[in-house]
């Protein structure tokens, strides 16, 4: 089977009550998903910050302390990704969420299937914000491909699919599909994720998906404006959309943007396209240290 039906996020930052509450808005939004045939559901960066709600309001305005009260609720919020993945029986790209390893803070996307977990990917580069206010910080260089029944995939959390180093070792290494959960407050800072994304999907003649945050969360000053759109991009080439657009939804409505992609199509592009960008991309010199970055295998 070479194909796959992904629902992409558009996802409002939402007040709750207690963690209860909390798992129960998460179960309403991966079933409408599955309902609907999904079978890969991708959340956006930085959604797991509504789970500050639930603290009191020292904890709420105070955008460093909030890690660590996060990082503490680590485990259940894994654990309730890793029962929704099972229950619904789909693979779950979670909100991305501040933990705290070896001393480092850094910003997670987990990954589940119906097996439990399968793994996780860690952003590498920091927007200012992130760097200079917030004090998160930039992880190892690893990269993590996600192989299913289906294909393998990667995911570029955000700032990092601006980037094509990320996308390309994980191309080379056999993904096709890239994932970009993203969380930005402006027309500019998304309109810079979803270029990123078209060029990453050109480059590497894949497709690509953009989830995002949407609408305003005035109670967090860490994610209190946001804009963005769900989308799916390919490469412009044969059998492809002809901006290669496949799909977008209005900007700043909540809800899933679903749809089926065939991964035939880029293996054919790959192959004889129009151009061999991929191929030629490989072939390459610049100037990168080949041991600057290590690829992981999962198992999905």
């Amino acid at each position: 089977m070479q194909q796959v039906t992904i629902a992409s996020a558009q996802y409002p930052i939402t007040e709750h009550a207690d963690f209860a509450s909390w798992q129960r808005h998460t179960e309403k939004w991966v079933s409408d998903a599955a309902i609907r045939g999904a079978e890969l559901v991708l959340f956006p960066e930085y959604g797991a910050m509504e789970l500050v709600s639930i603290f009191g309001n020292e904890v709420r305005n105070d955008i460093r302390r909030q890690i660590h009260d996060l990082n503490d609720l680590r485990a259940d919020f894994c654990a309730t990704f890793e029962a929704l993945a099972r229950k619904y029986r789909v693979i779950i790209v979670a909100p991305s969420i501040p933990v705290i390893e070896g001393g480092k803070k850094l910003n997670r996307a987990f990954v589940f299937s119906a097996n439990g977990l399968a793994g996780y990917q860690d952003k590498f580069f920091m927007t200012r914000f992130e760097n200079e206010h917030w004090g998160i910080d930039s992880a190892p260089k690893q990269l993590t491909i996600f192989e299913a029944s289906w294909g393998k995939f990667g995911i570029q959390i955000c700032y990092d699919v601006e980037f094509p180093i990320g996308a390309q070792k994980l191309c080379e290494a056999g993904a096709n599909l890239i994932l970009a959960p993203s969380c930005t407050e402006t027309i500019r800072g998304a309109t810079r994720v979803h270029v990123g994304a078209r060029a990453r999907a050109l480059e590497n003649q894949a497709f690509t998906v953009v989830s995002q945050t949407v609408g305003e969360a005035l109670w967090s000053p860490a994610v209190d404006l946001n804009y963005g759109y769900a989308a799916f991009y390919t490469t412009p080439d044969k059998d492809m959309p002809e901006e290669g657009i496949i799909a977008t939804k209005n900007p700043q409505e909540e809800g899933w943007l679903i749809q089926a992609i065939d991964f035939s199509l880029t293996d054919e592009v790959r192959k004889d396209g129009q151009v061999f960008n991929f191929r030629d991309q490989a072939r390459m010199s610049i100037g990168l240290a080949e041991e600057a970055v290590s690829i992981v295998f999962r198992s999905l």
